[in-house]
């Protein structure tokens, strides 16, 4: 199964379905995707794919992201620990505000941790395609 870049509905990620906090974990994606905020939910969805795809999710269409904004998330994503202050304030030089910044730092965390979540599964199950399997 690929895993798509926009959740219809209340379509559950596959890995987290077995799992017993898959209700708890699907609220989290649909409350840093999906709710108002002062990012549209369509950048917010492919921040999430691109730094998913950083952390090993299967290659994906992952949509557009400014690309002002790769340098930063590919920190989010690989290297957390690295993020300064001064990572922020280049951010809000650009013009985003602090708000913003919040929803595209959740958006590429969700993304990074939920590959690493989906790729460890899956290595418990037995490979890379256990995923799919039920």
């Amino acid at each position: 199964m690929q895993f798509h870049m926009f959740r219809k509905k209340k379509e559950e990620n596959p890995l987290i379905m077995n799992n017993r906090y898959a209700t708890h974990t699907q609220a989290l994606i649909d409350a840093v995707l999906n709710s108002s905020g002062e990012t549209d939910p369509g950048l917010r969805h492919a921040v999430e794919a691109q730094s998913a795809q950083l952390s090993g999710r299967p290659s994906q269409h992952a949509g557009h992201v400014p690309q002002e904004l790769v340098p930063y998330l590919k920190k989010v994503a690989l290297h957390a620990y690295r993020t300064t202050d001064n990572d922020i304030e280049t951010l809000r030089r650009m013009g985003y505000s602090e708000d913003e910044i919040f929803e595209l730092t959740l958006s590429a965390a969700l993304g990074a941790g939920m590959a690493r979540l989906e790729c460890g599964l899956a290595a418990l199950k037995g490979g890379q395609d256990a995923a799919s399997e039920d």
